[in-house]
């Protein structure tokens, strides 16, 4: 697996990463990871990998778009000290401009999303061993409906950025994609098509250990 023993990875952005973990820091005793995806990859680690001792800090918070990740990058990631950091960000970029479509200070443009994005990483990849970027999602399988349109925008600008920057990439959409052609109905993982349930985090899991090499039940290394 790619993270070296004593890797200290930080998991950063919004309700879908954050899913009630601890304050100040989503680390430590009892449930600090919260009850989403992070929470999942820290158990598996945890278990494949426990002589690795890999520190794990969750870091989202509900609501934010890469205008808060901005704001709180200092101190929320970077006097974190990590080795590597994990970013998913851009649902409520692209949600805001849907739900609230009548307050265009708050949006997040595409244009503005990927200048974003971009200064987030070139920030961080000096002082990093690496970084692994995430898509925001939609669990909606039409994609001439408007918001999944939307969302599949950002997430070509993520992919972009982790080629240009040279950085991991976690196609979620696809993962979430597979997952919901599957059953008979998005919502029977998610009830507003964007929270998704514990089998639709756990494929968020998958797709991340997947690119950071875990081994499902085969030789570690």
């Amino acid at each position: 697996m790619l993270f070296a023993p004593h890797s200290r990875i930080v998991f950063i952005g919004d309700s879908i990463t954050d899913c009630g973990r601890a304050r100040p820091f989503g680390e430590g005793l009892d449930a600090p990871f919260g009850t989403g995806w992070v929470n999942l990859v820290a158990g598996l680690i945890g278990e494949a990998y426990p002589e690795r001792r890999l520190r794990l800090v969750n870091m989202g918070v509900s609501g934010n778009t890469t205008r808060d990740l901005l704001a709180r990058w200092e101190t929320d990631v970077t006097r974190l000290s990590p080795d590597w950091v994990a970013c998913m960000i851009g649902t409520n970029d692209v949600w805001r401009q849907f739900d609230l479509p009548l307050l265009e200070e708050i949006h997040v443009g595409p244009d503005e999303y990927r200048a974003n994005l971009e200064s987030l990483v070139d920030r961080t990849l000096p002082t990093v061993r690496g970084m692994i970027l995430l898509t925001p999602f939609y669990l909606e399988t039409s994609r001439s409906d408007a918001m999944r349109a939307r969302m599949d925008l950002y997430g070509s600008i993520v992919r972009e950025t982790a080629a240009s920057r040279g950085t991991l990439f976690v196609d979620v959409q696809a993962a979430m994609d597979r997952l919901v052609g599957a059953q008979a109905h998005s919502s029977s993982i998610s009830w507003d098509r964007v929270h998704p349930n514990v089998a639709g985090h756990m494929a968020i899991a998958r797709a991340f250990l997947d690119a950071v090499g875990f081994a499902w039940g085969g030789e570690r290394g």
